[in-house]
């Protein structure tokens, strides 16, 4: 779609708009339109169309990431700002994610001690992420030896790839509803199913986790603490609430990081400098003996630039969860009524050459220093800009450059053959890689301190 997008603004401008049948969806791919967008307009374009899967799914476009602009939305981002994803809050995760960082390292180890081995890293890095994400709400891991109910983890992540796949605005009959007519209802019957399941299995993490408040062994979870929340003031702190913010953690925050971690690794091996540059840099900052801890990540700029150049090619979502205007307002020179449907194609503005010098190229200097040409404008919409930028940014930065910079300092690493990575997109609202990440990998010495 946002492929399409582009080459419509190609030929039409950076501001477009579609007409289908009751819908105007109006596409912006320009940055001082997109600037417009999240200050002048922000408040109009703070609400969210409402959706089928919206409304089955995501308790009636009630979570964060589907309900409008509101009282009710400043309540979910206040207790989200605080409970979640606050610095304090996220500093008391720190040991999960370094123990799933850690785990992965030991298995990536298994074979690559004497020799390089081969070894597939898209299902390693959606393991990484699911287990940090559910152990963060729950304290529970999902993947691993360990794993006590391995049948009951293996359908939480089949209904959670379920839900990220009927997410956003896949179900053409929310712009043509005539089509949900041809169709029967069979879609809208698939997500009251999935709805119903995802709401049961959940509800039978919070029981569950209810029942094993008093353990103290599960007191530091996402979970808990809303539950403290909840004994204080239990009608702004209900179960659906506490669902909704689960749910929505689930599916929005381990795709995004485990996808960015894919073609971060994809693009360090097809620029072998770029990967010893940072290499050095870890070594010269925190030595060779010690590993990257989530504390020397300000000491590693170049490191925090791949990321960023990495989220410039290859954004978590190349069209942003779709805007609304709660009431008539202006874009550039057009009139965009009440009701309109407004989308913003980062991808096409990320690659965009009267933005950028040689858009294409992998180049992390464009940030360099905080100065570069990356962050000039509005260019660049790392996650989202705004009263709606994800509130998890800082969480996917920690887990992505974490594990990123402990690869690069654990395992020398190279391509399974001399020719470069396929680069190929995949379909999928968080753009994953068409051919699931292989690569070859040799563990250096530190591996061994870390096993011992």
């Amino acid at each position: 779609m946002y492929r399409t997008f582009q080459s419509l603004s190609q030929k039409y401008g950076p501001i477009f708009s579609l007409r289908f049948e009751r819908r105007l969806v109006v596409v912006v791919s320009s940055s001082s339109a997109v600037e417009e967008c999240f200050t002048k307009n922000d408040i109009v374009l703070a609400y969210r169309p409402k959706f089928l899967a919206g409304k089955h799914i995501a308790y009636n476009n009630t979570t964060i990431p589907q309900s409008s602009y509101g009282d009710y939305w400043r309540h979910l981002r206040r207790i989200v700002a605080v409970e979640i994803f606050s610095n304090a809050r996220l500093n008391k995760f720190i040991s999960i994610r370094k123990d799933e960082i850690k785990r992965l390292i030991i298995k990536l180890s298994h074979g690559s001690l004497q020799d390089f081995a081969n070894v597939e890293l898209k299902s390693l890095f959606n393991e990484l992420t699911f287990n940090i994400i559910v152990r963060m709400i729950t304290g529970k891991r999902n993947y691993g030896d360990d794993v006590s109910d391995k049948e009951e983890a293996r359908q939480f992540k089949e209904l959670m790839d379920e839900v990220v796949s009927y997410a956003g605005a896949s179900n053409p009959g929310d712009f043509l509803p005539i089509l949900n007519w041809i169709d029967g209802g069979r879609f809208e019957k698939k997500l009251i199913s999935l709805g119903k399941r995802i709401d049961e299995f959940v509800q039978r993490l919070v029981d569950e986790h209810r029942s094993k408040k008093d353990n103290l062994e599960s007191r530091n979870t996402m979970i808990d603490h809303l539950f403290a929340l909840q004994e204080v003031e239990p009608d702004h702190h209900t179960d659906e609430i506490i669902k909704g913010l689960a749910l929505s953690m689930i599916s929005a925050g381990t795709d995004t990081s485990s996808v960015a971690l894919e073609w971060a690794m994809s693009n360090l091996l097809n620029n072998p400098q770029i990967l010893m540059k940072a290499r050095d840099e870890i070594e010269t900052e925190i030595g060779s003996e010690c590993l990257p801890d989530e504390c020397h990540l300000s000491k590693l700029p170049y490191l925090q630039i791949i990321f960023y150049e990495t989220l410039r090619l290859y954004p978590a979502t190349p069209l942003l969860p779709p805007h609304q205007a709660s009431d008539d307002c202006k874009i550039g020179e057009y009139d965009v009524p009440r009701g309109t449907i407004v989308l913003v194609n980062a991808w096409a503005m990320h690659r965009d050459p009267t933005l950028w010098d040689d858009p294409l190229s992998f180049k992390p200097e464009r940030f360099d220093n905080g100065g570069g040409e990356g962050f000039n404008n509005y260019k660049f919409t790392l996650f989202g800009m705004g009263r709606r930028a994800c509130p998890g940014a800082s969480l996917a930065q920690h887990i992505v450059c974490l594990a990123l910079g402990r690869l690069i300092q654990c395992f020398e690493w190279k391509r399974v053959t001399d020719e470069e990575i396929d680069m190929t997109e995949g379909r999928g609202i968080t753009m994953p890689k068409l051919e699931p990440l292989e690569a070859m990998c040799k563990a250096r010495p530190i591996v061994k301190k870390i096993k011992s």
